[in-house]
């Protein structure tokens, strides 16, 4: 079953800079929540305090109404901006990596993990090195390795950010699938408002630093539909000049033509 995850006068600083602000928010259970802002907003930050690895200075994180550290950290998977594969580890190995993480034997996690080879299109790669894979290839693996680890909430923490246009768009047209089946509740952080509005169920803008909401709204339903075609409707094109529009107006920084 999947987890409901909330955050009410969420706060944190460190030392005499302040990070966050009175954030609130709220992703039902399977639900895909997207956090965008400019850099230094804080969105990093409150993957770490959803997380488990920081403690808010204020206000409270809950997990299916339970709060504290250890909650959060034992029910949470993190995905960093970079892949972090081992390059001496296979694909294979480095996918299960997460399962070794909870007591599996090399033999359990590769056969557990290999299964996924295949709807991962990573079929016929699973003995390759991280060095002889594509960038798009690595990121799969890299979350592979975060969704067999078998917590309620993955954290995304912009996922796809380092790779080229063309390689991005075809990364999220395979995610979208994979989050819309609705087996755990999802953090998506990104720069690209485009992006976020594709793969989320909601999406929660923020003002610069100190990070506060500055608008929350529903995406519009993507399910079904090639990804030229979602992002070219004028309904969705619309919510996207919206949002971008909201960001401008609270955070200055932001360049005009910034995605």
């Amino acid at each position: 079953m999947t987890v409901s995850l909330s955050g009410r006068g969420v706060g944190h600083s460190f030392g005499d800079l302040t990070v966050l602000d009175g954030l609130d928010f709220e992703a039902r259970p399977g639900e895909v929540l997207g956090l965008v802002g400019p850099s230094g907003c804080g969105k990093s930050t409150l993957l770490e305090l959803i997380g488990g690895l920081r403690q808010p200075d204020r206000g409270r994180i809950e997990i299916d109404g339970k709060e504290g550290e250890d909650a959060r950290l034992e029910r949470c998977a993190w995905m960093p901006q970079k892949d972090c594969l081992l390059p001496w580890y296979t694909a294979l190995d480095n996918a299960g990596l997460a399962l070794r993480n909870l007591g599996r034997s090399k033999g359990e996690a590769r056969a557990e993990a290999g299964l996924l080879f295949d709807r991962f299109g990573l079929a016929g790669f699973e003995q390759s090195r991280p060095d002889q894979l594509s960038g798009g290839m690595r990121q799969r693996v890299a979350f592979l390795r975060t969704l067999v680890s078998r917590k309620d909430v993955l954290l995304l923490d912009e996922p796809f950010a380092s790779l080229d246009a063309i390689t991005r768009a075809e990364l999220q047209e395979w995610l979208l699938p994979v989050l819309d089946e609705k087996d755990h509740t999802v953090v998506l952080v990104t720069h690209d408002v485009e992006e976020a509005l594709y793969l989320s169920d909601a999406v929660l803008a923020l003002t610069s630093r100190p990070g506060r909401v500055a608008a929350s709204m529903k995406a519009p339903s993507t399910t079904g539909f090639p990804r030229e075609q979602v992002v070219t409707d004028p309904g969705f094109t619309e919510r996207r000049e919206e949002l971008l529009a909201l960001l401008r107006q609270s955070s200055p920084s932001i360049a005009g033509g910034a995605r």
